[in-house]
């Protein structure tokens, strides 16, 4: 018998929005339809040709509880923080930064002209590693590597995919893709069991038990692998999936925790000079 495969429970379409000095972007995870898929807090897609939508990029700002993972398509920013590390992110690189207890850090592009897309995803850190050191990670793109087949490739930016293991070092059970399809082509991506998965399709469509247009998001059933195959040429598409905390999640801006009172000593180590 064929083995089962998990289907597309439905599709989420992101809203526009901005965000630090004026960054227009969509917000995919961390909305009114998809507030939160435990692990992942939060998903934004930044894509323009025009400079002024992301010139202001994200000057200085906290964070505390979580890692924020950066995979920039094109485009080049600059990274620094508090915990004294700086580092250049440019086209195909991915910047990995743990928060831990906290951390002050500014992302800023340096060009002002041509085309900056990308992705920034946050992911929760559990209860016991909430307040570890803050840690920093520039993956530039030849440390990422691509398993190739017939009709299409496959960045293995985190987890393994066919043997092959990429260079993403989450604190808990996390895989992220980056599939690029030619018209009519098949892939299978095994996932494993209980996680929580979804993809976006960021060009062209795929189609699996439903269809999914580009610029949406497909939350996945928690069994067995993922098969979809591709509608059209050039279809690219980020999978990512991760082993759910089920634990409380307190939110406030750039701070997330556990309960509200860790989330209000947050604001207030911040507003006191001990955050960073």
């Amino acid at each position: 018998m064929p083995k089962e495969t998990r289907n597309i429970k439905y599709l989420v379409e992101g809203i526009q929005t901005s965000d630090g000095a004026g960054v227009n972007l969509t917000r995919i995870i961390g909305s009114p339809e998809l507030n939160m898929l435990d692990p992942f807090l939060l998903l934004d897609e930044f894509g323009s040709d025009n400079p002024n939508d992301y010139i202001a990029g994200f000057p200085p700002h906290p964070h505390r509880g979580f890692e924020t993972i950066t995979y920039m398509l094109n485009g080049k920013f600059t990274h620094e923080d508090t915990a004294g590390n700086k580092g250049h992110l440019s086209d195909g690189g991915v910047q990995w930064m743990t928060a831990g207890k906290g951390v002050i850090h500014s992302e800023m592009p340096e060009q002002t002209e041509g085309l900056v897309r990308g992705f920034q995803l946050w992911f929760n850190l559990p209860k016991e590693k909430k307040m570890i050191e803050p840690a920093y990670h520039d993956i530039q793109s030849d440390q990422i590597p691509v398993v190739e087949f017939e009709g299409g490739r496959v960045k293995v930016i985190s987890g393994t995919f066919q043997g092959t293991t990429g260079p993403g070092r989450p604190h808990t059970g996390m895989m992220y893709l980056d599939i690029h399809l030619d018209s009519k082509q098949d892939i299978t991506v095994p996932i494993a069991n209980d996680w929580n998965g979804f993809v976006y399709v960021y060009e062209g469509s795929i189609s699996a038990n439903i269809g999914v247009p580009k610029g949406h998001l497909a939350v996945l059933d928690t069994k067995d692998d993922f098969l979809c195959s591709s509608s059209v040429e050039n279809t690219r598409l980020i999978l990512v999936a991760g082993e759910p905390l089920n634990e409380p999640v307190a939110r406030g801006g750039p701070f997330v925790m556990n309960t509200k009172g860790e989330v209000l000593q947050a604001f207030e180590d911040y507003q006191s000079g001990r955050l960073g």
